[in-house]
């Protein structure tokens, strides 16, 4: 449950309200509220990410649901794996992320993805060991992609988690932003 009581969007104003009207109705949404404004830019990078990036979206998800994982936020996992079953993602490959970068499910380059995810978010800077050979495969661009990706959603799941943002009763469709 919750920890403070969910926002209403009936009550919100400036940016905050414009957004009311395009969001989908999910808790993460109806709790950031509070913030008002500042929900104009947190949605602005989270749009950024998912529908803006050159990465490869089954990459990001691997790396966001990953991230999730790691930080054992259940509402940002449960989100973003209906995301990757949308991207044609298998059960499998799925449930591999929770396993971690060794399992077989997993390309080498998804390999290489789900090491320097694990090494971020648990040493905030990437080492050699698995910066290096990800830049072998990745553009610039897609690493710093990546890089941003893996820090907004640990930012995410640690406001999820203060929160105790629950998951939502009745599934929402979540259209990836165009």
């Amino acid at each position: 449950m919750a920890r403070i009581p969910y926002f209403d969007p009936a009550e919100a104003t400036g940016r905050a309200k414009d957004w009311y009207g395009k969001l989908p109705p999910l808790n993460i949404f109806r709790m950031m509220g509070h913030s008002g404004d500042l929900l104009d830019g947190v949605v602005r990078l989270g749009n950024q990410i998912l529908a803006f990036t050159t990465i490869d979206p089954v990459l990001r998800e691997i790396a966001i649901v990953r991230v999730g994982v790691l930080s054992k936020a259940g509402y940002e996992v449960f989100q973003h794996e209906n995301i990757c079953r949308q991207l044609g993602m298998d059960e499998g490959k799925i449930a591999a992320i929770h396993a971690g970068p060794e399992a077989a499910a997993f390309t080498d380059l998804e390999r290489l993805v789900m090491r320097f995810t694990d090494d971020v978010v648990h040493n905030v800077r990437a080492g050699d060991a698995t910066f290096l050979p990800l830049q072998q495969h990745l553009s610039h661009k897609e690493m710093q992609e990546l890089t941003i990706t893996i820090g907004y959603y640990m930012l995410a799941c640690r406001f999820l988690e203060t929160f105790d943002v629950d998951i939502e009763d009745k599934a929402v469709t979540i259209n990836l932003p165009r």
